[in-house]
């Protein structure tokens, strides 16, 4: 069973059915099921199918915070081969945030860097819900040096809702610590690709999504504050939040309007978190692609990188 949003009560009544079908069928208390069955199922996909067409920012958000989305270390898993992590920003320590390292992917070597979030208790606590400190973008900084050094293309993955606001993190720096690394995405002579497979927020997010290529999931987000955040400070009501994501636009499909991000991945019909596989899939076929494409047409991936975030808004 899944976790069922709230918006997928419809569905979660008619898959609820179809389970409690299944076990009588199993158990042998009821026979000749098979019809129903098959005529729920139906049903439940036509709900799903009618749910997410038409899905509100705001919907959108839940989707991408879902608890069962895959997560960094499944898209590594999924994608990579021959995954080396490291650790510690050579500073202060390790920020289990971030996680990074060097891989294969279709036989090219790459540099990985990505937020996770934890799919658990307790690997949330261990990568505190995938929100950075200071050391973790240190980190970061040091794996693209790395990558820029040995002429490795990058790929990351963003999922946060944004850098950790302690007291601890920000007396290590953590302002510093995002620009430092907003400025290393920048200046890598190197290809670099990101994927915002959930939440993108604020500059938690960009110190390591400022690419040559910025792609989203379909029903992922990617905004300057969580809609919780611009609620409180623009009416001082956080209930408003539904309103503030619908005027922030934030969903991938506003953002690429806004030519903010270069594609969309599609997810899954019911979102990412029914079929990771395939979203995963989908999500390295792109990065394929695109490392491809940068082969084939090589140009000045500093220069390109600099003019593609000057641009933004300029034609609007």
């Amino acid at each position: 069973m899944y976790n069922y949003l709230d918006f997928e009560k419809p569905v979660a009544d008619l898959e609820g059915k179809i389970l409690e079908l299944k076990k009588l069928a199993e158990s042998g208390e009821a026979v000749d099921v098979a019809e129903e069955i098959s005529r729920l199922e139906k049903r439940s996909r036509d709900a799903l199918r009618d749910v997410y067409k038409a899905l509100t920012p705001w919907q959108k958000v839940q989707v991408a915070r879902h608890p069962d989305r895959p997560h960094c270390v499944d898209y590594i898993a999924g994608l990579f081969t021959d995954f080396t992590p490291l650790a510690g920003d050579r500073n202060f320590g390790e920020d289990n945030a971030i996680v990074g390292g060097f891989a294969r992917f279709k036989g090219r070597s790459v540099a990985v860097i990505g937020q996770e979030k934890g799919s658990d208790t307790k690997s949330r606590i261990k990568h505190n819900f995938g929100s950075v400190r200071p050391e973790g973008y240190r980190k970061a900084v040091r794996l693209m040096e790395m990558a820029d050094k040995f002429d490795i293309p990058l790929i990351t993955l963003v999922d946060t809702a944004g850098a950790y606001p302690g007291v601890g993190a920000e007396e290590r720096g953590q302002a510093e610590a995002i620009a430092r690394s907003t400025s290393a995405c920048l200046k890598l002579k190197v290809p670099s690709i990101s994927v915002v497979i959930g939440e993108g927020g604020s500059g938690g997010a960009i110190a390591i999504a400022t690419a040559n290529r910025v792609y989203m999931l379909e029903h992922s987000i990617y905004s300057v504050i969580s809609p919780e955040g611009a609620a409180s400070i623009l009416w001082r009501d956080t209930t408003r939040s539904r309103d503030a994501a619908t005027n922030m636009k934030i969903t991938a499909q506003d953002l690429l309007e806004l030519k903010v991000i270069d594609a969309i991945v599609p997810e899954p019909m019911g979102g990412a978190h029914r079929a990771p596989e395939a979203v995963i899939t989908a999500t390295g076929d792109l990065i394929e692609k695109t490392l491809g494409d940068f082969a084939s047409h090589p140009f000045d991936f500093r220069e390109q990188r600099r003019e593609k975030f000057l641009n933004i808004g300029r034609s609007l």
